[in-house]
This record gives structure tokens, C-alpha cells and sequence, in this order.
């Protein structure tokens, strides 16, 4: 049992893990601001589909980029030039998850808005994490 929880607590005490969790919690939070505009925008507006969700991930990303900048990367770097960055990672992951949209919607024929924008979203986080980590946020 011990042997167990000395492997949880080395695990934990990683920086690299702790990140990745406040990454993901982070992420949560901007997953929900995303959810939120998608859903505002979907009921009441008459864009297509890609520009609902390109917004929608754009607010998220920018809630985002200051939560990670501010608690999970404890960033002292360049506001701008970071911003700049994170922006540009979000605008890759963007891309991916409007690839993944449109393959669900037109190819694969998924029904349902809601299934097809949580597949799009879910499939830039990876992707989101070790750029953000390794480039526009390294050494902190």
C-alpha cells in the first residue's frame, strides 16, 4: 500500500503533472465558456455552423490563455508576445477542430450540433497543451 502512495506522491510532485492537471482544470472552464457561446450562438443567431464554433472556441481561448498564464504556467513572459503565441497555438487547434466538424458533419453524417462541437473541441486539447507548454509558456 505504501509502495502505492509513494508512486501517487512522486507522480503528483511532478511540475509537468501539476500542470497538465491545472491545464486541464483550466481547460474545463474554458470548455464551458465554449460550450456556453456555441450554444447562445447556435440558438440565436443564423451563421453557419464552423462560424458559431470558431467564436465560440476563440472566447474560450481567450479565457484560456489568461487562467494559464496566470495560475497554471505563472507566466512573467511578455504579455504580448505570449498572447501572440497562445493565439496562434488556439488558431492550429481551431483549424484541426473545424477539420474535425466538417468530416463529421459531411462525410460521417453525425446528427446532432452539440455531439459534432464537443468531438471538434476535444480533439485540439492535446494538441493545445504540449505547444502552449513547450512554446509560448517554456521554462516557467
Amino acid at each position: 500500500m505504501s509502495a502505492n502512495r509513494n508512486i501517487v506522491t512522486a507522480t503528483i510532485q511532478r511540475r509537468g503533472v501539476r500542470q497538465f492537471v491545472k491545464f486541464g482544470i483550466v481547460g474545463a472552464s474554458g470548455f464551458v465558456v465554449n460550450l456556453a457561446a456555441f450554444s447562445v450562438f447556435n440558438k440565436i443567431t443564423h451563421w453557419p455552423f464552423w462560424l458559431d464554433f470558431s467564436v465560440a472556441f476563440m472566447l474560450g481561448g481567450i479565457s484560456n490563455y489568461t487562467f494559464n498564464r496566470v495560475w497554471t504556467f505563472r507566466s512573467s513572459g511578455h504579455p504580448g508576445r505570449e498572447g501572440a503565441q497562445f493565439l496562434t497555438v488556439s488558431l492550429m487547434a481551431l483549424l484541426l477542430g473545424d477539420a474535425v466538424s466538417w468530416f463529421l458533419k459531411g462525410p460521417m453524417q453525425v446528427a446532432g450540433n452539440h455531439r459534432v462541437w464537443f468531438a471538434a473541441t476535444v480533439s485540439g486539447m492535446f494538441l493545445n497543451f504540449f505547444v502552449n507548454k513547450y512554446w509560448t509558456f517554456r521554462g516557467r
